[in-house]
C-alpha cells in the first residue's frame, strides 16, 4: 500500500484497522484483483479480515436492516433497486456495526477502477448514511483492478 494512502488511512480512528485489513487483502486476495471479479467479492473478502479485527462488532455486506426494518435514506437522486449489479442502491458495501441496535461506526463503500459508475453517488450515500443513520465513520476506496497494479487506487474520508 501506498504510503500517502496509509497516512490518510491513520488520520481516523478506524484507520490502523483498516489498513491491517486492507494490506492483508491485497497481499492474499491480489488474484481477485488481477482477474477483475465483481465488487462484492472483493469486499466479502476485506469484510472477513475486518470481523477479525472488530470481534465484538458485526462486519456485514449490503445490510438493509436497520433493526428489524427495511434500512432507508433519503437520496432524491437515487431510487434503491436489491437487482442491480452495478451497486447503485443505497445498501452500503459494508458496515461495522452492532445489529438490532442504532450503534454505528464505519460504513465503507467500494468501488473498482473499471467501474462506469461516478464516485459522486457513493459519496451520497456515505453523507446520508453519517448525517441520517449516525455512523461515526465513512470511508470511500476504489480498488485498482489493473494488472500489476493490484491495490488501492483512491481514498476519502467523508463527513467530519
Amino acid at each position: 500500500m501506498k504510503k500517502e494512502h496509509l497516512e490518510y488511512l491513520n488520520s481516523k480512528e478506524p484507520g490502523e484497522a483498516l489498513v491491517k485489513a486492507l494490506t492483508r487483502l491485497i497481499d492474499k486476495d491480489r488474484d481477485l484483483f488481477e482477474i477483475n471479479v465483481n465488487e462484492r467479492s472483493i469486499t466479502h473478502k476485506f469484510a472477513l479480515y475486518l470481523q477479525e479485527i472488530y470481534k465484538d462488532w458485526n462486519v456485514d455486506c449490503e445490510y438493509n436492516r436497520k433493526g428489524h426494518d427495511i434500512k432507508e435514506l433519503e437520496i432524491q437522486e437515487l431510487k434503491p433497486n436489491n437487482q442491480d449489479s452495478d451497486a447503485q442502491t443505497v445498501f452500503p458495501d459494508i458496515i461495522i456495526h452492532k445489529r438490532v441496535s442504532d450503534e454505528n461506526y464505519l460504513v465503507i463503500e467500494a468501488k473498482k477502477t473499471s467501474s462506469s459508475v461516478s464516485k459522486k453517488a457513493d459519496i451520497k450515500k456515505l453523507n446520508a448514511f453519517r448525517d441520517q443513520l449516525g455512523y461515526q465513520y465513512a470511508l470511500f476506496i476504489e480498488f485498482s483492478v489493473k494488472p500489476n497494479e493490484a491495490g488501492i487506487n483512491d481514498l476519502e474520508w467523508v463527513g467530519a
